[in-house]
């Protein structure tokens, strides 16, 4: 250009019409939606650690003062591409005055009107005219072009390169882009030479969240603010100051402000800040470690259930935010109701330290939104601590891992690492976090691999992470340790705590509390021979529970103990196959009555329960029924037998877990039982082959030496071997061919955070998430599709939630309170049949249009029931969803 534009007024009259935001009084210009954009980025960086800001800094080889201006800036251009003749048509009133300022539209150039993708294409040459000296500059305009969710592919970019548009088009763009690095002066020295993949990752998200906010009306009124260029941007950045207050994005603090002791940290923790309180072994020990940690660190905890793991996680947190300006935590369980019963425990410990501080939570999963505790601390309930909040944007779609401190599924951190829809805005809400995954032996081979290339990236990202498990296979501790590149290998007893960070690997022992020994006895599959025996336990006082291994095996022994069990004391059922809001009652009401101290426990009552009660819920019984499982799964289910230190009954004085399946005399039953769908058939039998020798465990010394017999060698004796050696090695064939094929598949689906930028994506086909965005469904977890459901019950006057509330018509959209409560009516169903037939209904006019309703699949009822994929299904009060067979069909399991 030949002159320096300061001034709105210096700007040409097309350069200064072409918009970006449709609306009244000319819209609002694409100049100012970029230096609004970019003020929103800066603002953001300026809240975020100082150690983020540096870490981002030495990935792109800019001086760190340096570095949250050069981000804003090329943040800023995300919307460039808007300045095409394909792209200004798509608003009547906004084309008529481009025509009036001189901007022509030739039907040849209207062809390319993603803007998103034309803004890659522009400034993939712009870019490197303006930083000649670096050689990836095309690879950040991939980046903004990944604003709308997908990263570009090579080809889209090239096909969406304006043409035919005539010289008027790049003389504007070339005035609007001089005006704005006028405006905001980036450094323009050296960067470095090669750009890792989660850099590109974590600026593309940044990209996304600062255009997220700045093109909210609320916040950023249509229109120039101001005379001057840079009077708008500062005016912008305040308008940014107070959009991210009223989010609820506070600026960074550390939980830690002064040095503590291990005893200490852990009574505040404990919430008895007041009281001494003697942190146990395991925390001792990973503290001593901690006190070496030099920057980010893996950390592997293995030790029995009850000592103290999520605290020594929470100390964990404290002591590396500490030292490496970790911006926050999250903590990562296997279920959704492992993370509501984790929610209330992270809740305590955030006011627990320094309650002045402004911060947000989120409970992150599918069902979030029906948490009461969620809706409280969004200022529903003013008695909550106004220093702890729950943000309504953070909490939409895609949102909640931007906040700092989060509990939910592992599957939402998983999600990251797949080619789904704005994947890397999950990436920036991890980045430089230190993150807990608990329970890490409870997945199956894909997922496990999805969670080493998770391994990949966080450390990539500057995380530290916490992995915690009771009954974790040497195998898969090398593959975690592989995955975070540490290549020692400690020698170690169990129980022990690993740390890895850069060049070592520091291990150690740890001395736990000895249980009392477990007896452990065998009984048949069959389900009378099962309810007669958990009858004869219960007459004898306490409180029981029977695991099963499918909601029909569930249902089926409820109906058996319904009425005999009830004339002896309380019987309980609790699975998955409910209603969102009776599953979450159900819950609240296993942990009054079997939970910690206050519970109200019972003199007799019996739980029947699926895996749902398998992990992380802080759960004691007197005695124990279990379908046999996977060795470490049997070891978690008996982590609830004898867990609190209370008198029990007298016939229940000794632990006892009686293990349906377990017996000596022949294999389990896999096929009538269902147990061979739900897990690896192998893995069982080896299994069975090891307890039926083991009448007594003695924890926690027989924890690593059982799961380690289980899968880190051949179980079986010879003298079994005949009797049924074609099932086993049939089983064992399927075992590696079904592992390897996790194993590929995991490798195929997710992206590497180790690939080079200009090709990571290229063998990743875009994937849908709960069918959202373009392209295949990816998965965290493999098995069946599912689909959530809601069940209505269907009369004259419309369609009922249940039996007692008015209709509603389906057809008519709801307002937000009537769709708050069919949203909480859902059920997530995954019966293949039934699947198929629930997504070839027609989704009604009220659901398609509500945001919070597009993905649930009615499933109506007629006099309570409906035929699906050749079954009955019905909505039981006390059971749930039943299948009643019309054709022959395996069960479907939890």
């Amino acid at each position: 250009m030949d002159r320096t534009i300061t001034w709105f007024e210096q700007l040409s009259v097309p350069a200064r019409t072409i918009w970006a935001k449709s609306g009244t009084a000319g819209g609002h210009g694409l100049l100012t939606h970029m230096l609004d954009v970019a003020a929103v980025a800066e603002v953001i960086l300026r809240r975020e650690p100082s150690q983020t800001r540096a870490w981002a800094a030495r990935s792109l080889g800019l001086p760190v003062a340096a570095a949250s201006q050069w981000l804003a800036a090329i943040v800023g251009l995300h919307d460039f591409g808007k300045a095409i003749p394909g792209f200004q048509c798509k608003w009547p009133e906004g084309k008529a005055r481009d025509e009036q300022a001189g901007l022509g539209f030739k039907p040849a150039s209207l062809g390319v009107h993603r803007h998103d993708l034309a803004s890659a294409a522009l400034l993939r040459r712009q870019l490197a005219a303006t930083f000649p000296n670096t050689s990836w500059t095309w690879i950040l305009s991939l980046a903004l072009g990944a604003h709308h969710g997908y990263m570009p592919r090579s080809r889209d970019v090239q096909e969406t390169r304006p043409r035919n548009e005539g010289p008027e088009w790049a003389k504007a763009r070339a005035e609007i882009l001089d005006a704005y690095l006028t405006t905001l002066s980036p450094w323009t020295g050296p960067l470095a030479e090669d750009l890792p993949l989660p850099a590109v990752a974590w600026f593309a998200g940044l990209t996304s969240i600062a255009d997220w906010v700045g093109s909210n009306l609320d916040w950023f009124p249509l229109g120039e603010r101001a005379d001057s260029l840079g009077e708008h941007y500062e005016k912008a950045k305040a308008l940014a100051e107070t959009a991210l207050d009223d989010i609820g994005w506070p600026a960074y603090r550390t939980l830690l402000n002064a040095a503590a002791d291990t005893d200490r940290l852990i009574g505040r923790i404990l919430g008895q800040p007041n009281r001494p309180v003697n942190a146990r072994p395991l925390q001792q020990t990973a503290d001593r470690l901690l006190e070496r940690a030099k920057g980010p660190v893996l950390m592997i905890v293995e030790a029995p259930m009850g000592e103290g793991k999520t605290e020594l996680a929470l100390l964990a947190h404290l002591r590396l935010q500490a030292l490496n300006g970790h911006r926050g935590l999250y903590l990562a369980l296997p279920t959704q109701a492992t993370g509501n019963a984790m929610f209330d425990r992270a809740l305590s410990f955030l006011q627990g330290f320094d309650p002045s501080m402004r911060l947000d939570i989120q409970l992150i999963h599918g069902a979030a939104m029906l948490d009461e505790r969620i809706h409280r601390l969004r200022g529903i309930d003013a008695s909550h601590a106004e220093s702890i909040a729950s943000s309504a944007w953070l909490s939409q779609r895609k949102r909640p891992l931007i906040s700092a401190y989060g509990v939910g599924t592992v599957d939402q951190a998983l999600f990251a690492t797949l080619n789904v829809k704005h994947h890397f805005v999950r990436l920036w809400g991890l980045t430089n976090r230190v993150v807990v995954l608990d329970e890490i032996h409870a997945y199956d081979t894909y997922t496990s691999g999805l969670i080493e290339a998770l391994l990949r990236w966080l450390k990539g990202l500057g995380c530290s992470v916490i992995l915690m498990s009771a009954t974790l296979p040497a195998p898969r501790r090398a593959s975690l340790l592989d995955a975070w590149g540490a290549s020692d290998r400690p020698e170690i007893p169990y129980p022990r705590v690993l740390m890895a960070q850069e060049g070592e690997t520091l291990a150690e022992h740890v001395e736990c509390r000895q249980l009392s020994p477990i007896q452990v006895s065998g009984l048949s599959e069959d389900l009378e021979v099962l309810a007669d025996q958990a009858l004869s336990c219960l007459e004898a006082g306490g409180c029981g529970l029977v695991i099963v291994n499918t909601v029909q095996r569930a249902q089926d022994l409820y109906r058996l103990l319904r009425e005999p069990a009830r004339a002896r004391g309380e019987l309980l059922l609790f699975h998955a196959r409910f209603p969102a809001d009776e599953r979450a009652a159900r819950e609240q009401a296993v942990l009054k009555r079997f939970g910690p101290p206050p519970a109200s426990r019972p003199r007799r009552c019996l739980l029947i329960a699926t895996q749902v009660v398998e992990q992380s819920l802080d759960l004691d019984f007197d005695f124990m029924f279990s379908d046999l499982a996977p060795v470490d799964l049997l070891l978690q289910r008996a982590g609830r037998l004898h867990r609190h230190e209370r008198e029990r009954p007298a016939a229940h004085a000794k632990p006892h877990l009686r293990i349906a399946g377990r017996l000596s005399e022949r294999p389990p039953e896999l096929n009538d039982t269902a147990w061979g769908f739900v897990y690896d058939p192998y893995v069982l039998y080896c299994t069975w082959s090891v307890l039926i020798r083991e009448p007594e465990w003695r924890l926690p010394e027989d924890i690593d030496r059982l799961v380690q017999a289980v899968y880190s060698g051949d179980p079986f004796e010879e003298e079994m071997r005949p009797d049924f050696m074609a099932t086993l090695d049939q089983a064992l064939g399927d075992h590696y061919a079904e592992t390897q094929n996790q194993r590929l598949q995991a490798q195929h689906a997710a992206i590497d955070a180790e690939a080079e930028p200009q090709n990571a994506y290229d063998h990743h086909p875009r994937g849908q998430e709960e069918r959202d965005g373009d392209g295949i469904p990816l998965v965290t977890r493999l098995g069946d599709d599912s689909v959530p459901t809601l069940p209505v019950r269907v009369t004259g006057a419309g369609w009922h939630l249940t039996p007692d509330t008015p209709a509603f018509d389906p057809h008519t959209v709801p307002d937000d309170d009537l769709a708050r409560r069919i949203f909480a009516r859902q059920v997530r169903l995954s019966r293949k049949g039934v699947v198929q037939d629930l997504f070839d209904l027609p989704l009604p006019r009220g659901f398609e249009e509500h945001p919070l309703l597009r993905h649930l699949r009615p499933m109506p009822l007629t006099d309570g029931v409906t035929d699906l994929g050749g079954v009955h299904v019905s909505l039981d009060t006390e059971l749930g969803i039943v299948y009643e067979k019309t054709a022959p069909s395996s069960q479907e399991a939890t």
